[in-house]
C-alpha cells in the first residue's frame, strides 16, 4: 500500500510537470536583476554607479592607478614631478617615469578598467531607461544626456592616454552576450566622443540644481577639448566663445582659490569631480591621491608625486615679470637637498612667479596653513624623489575634524577641476595664435597673468609680506610671429595648470613630447640617476600600451580583437 501511494504521488507530481520546467528556474534572494532598475529610482541608481567612477575608484580595487587627476600618466609620465618616495615603492610607476614601458604594467589595466567600466555603467542607465516606464520623456533625455556626458569623458579618458581604442555603446553591449564588447579598436573614436558631447551640449541646461551634474557649458567645454585635440580650431572656437558669452563664469580673484575643499564649485570652475569625507557616505574622497601626501607635517604618508627641479625652474622670472621661456632651466632655483631640518637654509632669493609656491612645497615657505615647510623632515627620500612636495591637493590644518578631510584613511574632499575657465581662455589664446590672431590670443593669456599677479593672492609669511620675490607682469610687447606666441600660449598652460596632470597630454597635442622630454631626462640624470639611459622613443611613447591581460581577453574564437599600439 506505501509503495503504490509513492508511486501515486510520483506520477501526479510528474503529470503536472511534464511540460514545464520552470519550477526549476529559482529567482535567488537578496539579489536585483535588471528588471529591478526599470523605474525612476533603478535609473537613478544606475546613474550614480555611472557616476561614482569619475573619481577613478571602485574599479577591481583600482585608486591610484586611475587617479581622477592623472598624476601618474600625465605629470610623472611627463617633466612636471618625479614618482617620489623610495626607488622600490610601486616600482610600476618608475618604469613609466623613465620609460621603460611595458604592456603587462598594472597601471595600464588599472586605467583600462575604470574608463571602460565606466562607459559600461553608462551604457546599463541607457538600457534600463528604455525599459522604464515611469519617467517622462523630459525626464528621460536629460538622464541621456547626462549619460552621453559620462560615456564621452570616459572614452576620451581612454582615448588619450591609449589613441586607438573601441567605442562600446548601449546598442554594442549585450548583458547576455560575454563577446559583445569585444569590439576591434580599428577606429578612430574622436567622432563617436564629439557626438556624445555634441548630444549632451545640445540637450542638458545651462544649470544645474545639484554640482557635480554636467551642465550645457560643461559639454561645450569637453566638446571644444576634443576639437582642440583634433586641431578643429574653428569648432572649438565657436563653443569656448559661447561659454564665455553666457557670463556665468569669471576668473577668481585669488589663484589658490581653485585648490582647496572650502572654495569648491566656485565661480571659476565649469566641471569638477566631487569628493566627500566624513558625511556617512563611505570612501568618496579622492582615493587617487591617498600616496601623495608628505611623509611628514599634514600624515605620514606616503611621500609620492614630488614636484621636479625642472618645473619648479619654470616659475623664474626675468627683471620685467615674464617667464623665461627658452633658458628657464638653465639655472636652478636653489634648495635644500642633501640638508637636514636642522641645517639653516634661506630660500631663493631670486624672481619667481607667485603661482610657485601654490604649486610646490618649498623649505622655508608656508606650506598651507601648516606653518614653513622644514624641508628633509617631511620627504621621505631626497635622494630618490627630490626635495619638493605636492601641494594643490593637499587639504589645510583647519580641515582636520570637518568634513573635508578624514584622517583616519587620508582622504579629503578637495575637488578635482576638470574644467574651469582658465582652461576656456588658454585654449582660446591657443586658438587665436593658430589662426594668426596674435594680439587677440595675447589679450587672453593676460587675464591669467593678471589674476596670478593679484597681491593678495600671495603666499604670505606670518608678518604679512609676500614669502618670496615674487616678481610678475602681462606681455606689454605686441607678439609678432606666431612662434613666439605659440611658446608663450604654452608655457603659461604649464604655470597655470602644473601638478594637475595635464602635462603629459599636451605635449603630445603639441608634437613636441620627444625633445621635451629628452632634454628633461638628460639633464635630469646628473641629479635622478634613474634617468640615465633613458629615452623618450618619438611615434611610441606618445600613447601608452594596451594593457596585455585587456588584449588576452579580447578572444574570440581564439584571436586577439584588441591590437597593441605600435613599438610595444
Amino acid at each position: 500500500m506505501k509503495k503504490t501511494i509513492i508511486w501515486a504521488a510520483f506520477l501526479t507530481i510528474g503529470s503536472l510537470t511534464a511540460c514545464k520546467e520552470s519550477f526549476l528556474d529559482v529567482q535567488p534572494k537578496a539579489v536585483l536583476g535588471p528588471q529591478n532598475f526599470y523605474t525612476t529610482t533603478g535609473v537613478n541608481y544606475l546613474l550614480i554607479g555611472a557616476y561614482s567612477l569619475l573619481d577613478g575608484w571602485g574599479s577591481g580595487g583600482t585608486s591610484y592607478h586611475s587617479a581622477a587627476d592623472n598624476w601618474v600618466f600625465g605629470a610623472v609620465g611627463a617633466d612636471d614631478a618625479y614618482k617620489g618616495s623610495t626607488a622600490g615603492d610601486q616600482p610600476d610607476i618608475s618604469y613609466i617615469e623613465f620609460k621603460s614601458i611595458q604592456p603587462d604594467n598594472g597601471y595600464f589595466r588599472g586605467k583600462w578598467r575604470v574608463c571602460y567600466d565606466g562607459v559600461a555603467r553608462s551604457n546599463d542607465v541607457l538600457q534600463a531607461l528604455a525599459k522604464t516606464t515611469d519617467m517622462s520623456d523630459a525626464d528621460k533625455l536629460q538622464v541621456t544626456a547626462q549619460v552621453r556626458f559620462l560615456r564621452g569623458h570616459y572614452h576620451f579618458e581612454a582615448k588619450k592616454v591609449f589613441n586607438m581604442v573601441p567605442y562600446i555603446d548601449e546598442k554594442t553591449y549585450d548583458p547576455t552576450n560575454l563577446n559583445s564588447t569585444k569590439v576591434p579598436n580599428d577606429k578612430d573614436i574622436w567622432p563617436n566622443i564629439e557626438a556624445d558631447f555634441k548630444f549632451a551640449y545640445e540637450n542638458l541646461p545651462a544649470k544645474q540644481s545639484q554640482v557635480g551634474r554636467p551642465t550645457k557649458w560643461a559639454a561645450a567645454g569637453m566638446l571644444a577639448k576634443a576639437y582642440i585635440f583634433q586641431k578643429k580650431w574653428a569648432e572649438a572656437k565657436t563653443l569656448l566663445e559661447a561659454i564665455v558669452a553666457s557670463g556665468q563664469y569669471r576668473l577668481m580673484d585669488r589663484y589658490h582659490d581653485n585648490h582647496r575643499a572650502s572654495t569648491n564649485n566656485n565661480a571659476e570652475s565649469i566641471f569638477e569631480i566631487q569628493f566627500s569625507v566624513n558625511d556617512g557616505t563611505g570612501e568618496n574622497g579622492n582615493n587617487g591621491a591617498v600616496l601623495n601626501y608628505p611623509y611628514g607635517g599634514p600624515t605620514t604618508c606616503c611621500g609620492f608625486f614630488q614636484p621636479s627641479q625642472n618645473l619648479v625652474n619654470a616659475y623664474q622670472t626675468d627683471a620685467n615679470g615674464l617667464p623665461l621661456i627658452d633658458t628657464f632651466n638653465s639655472t636652478d632655483v636653489t634648495n635644500d637637498q642633501g640638508l637636514e631640518s636642522t641645517q639653516p637654509f634661506t630660500p631663493y632669493a631670486g624672481r619667481l612667479d607667485p603661482r610657485l609656491d601654490w604649486t610646490v612645497g618649498r623649505r622655508g615657505i608656508p606650506y598651507l596653513d601648516w606653518g614653513l615647510m622644514p624641508g628633509k623632515a617631511w620627504v621621505r627620500d631626497q635622494g630618490n624623489g627630490g626635495p619638493y612636495e605636492p601641494k594643490k591637493h593637499l587639504f589645510y590644518r583647519t580641515d582636520v575634524g570637518t568634513n573635508t578631510f578624514a584622517s583616519n584613511n587620508r582622504l579629503n574632499a578637495n575637488n578635482y577641476r576638470v574644467l574651469r575657465l582658465a582652461h576656456v581662455y588658454l585654449w582660446l589664446a591657443e586658438i587665436e595664435m593658430e589662426i594668426g590672431s596674435l594680439e587677440k590670443a595675447r589679450e587672453y593669456v593676460n587675464l591669467i597673468r593678471k589674476r596670478a599677479s593679484n597681491p593678495d593672492g600671495f603666499v604670505k609669511l606670518d608678518n604679512g609680506q609676500p614669502a618670496a620675490n615674487y616678481t610678475i607682469s602681462q606681455y606689454t610687447q605686441a607678439w609678432t610671429t606666431k612662434e613666439a606666441a605659440r611658446k608663450a600660449i604654452q608655457f603659461e598652460n604649464r604655470l597655470e595648470f602644473g601638478m594637475e596632470g595635464h602635462r603629459f597630454f599636451d605635449l603630445v597635442r603639441w608634437g613636441i613630447a620627444a625633445e621635451t622630454l629628452n632634454a628633461y631626462m638628460t639633464k635630469e640624470s646628473n641629479m635622478r640617476t634613474y634617468f640615465k639611459g633613458a629615452t623618450f622613443v618619438k611615434g611610441k611613447h606618445e600613447y601608452y600600451p594596451i594593457p596585455l591581460q585587456e588584449i588576452l581577453n579580447s578572444k574570440v574564437n581564439g584571436q586577439a580583437t584588441l591590437k597593441q599600439n605600435p613599438g610595444y
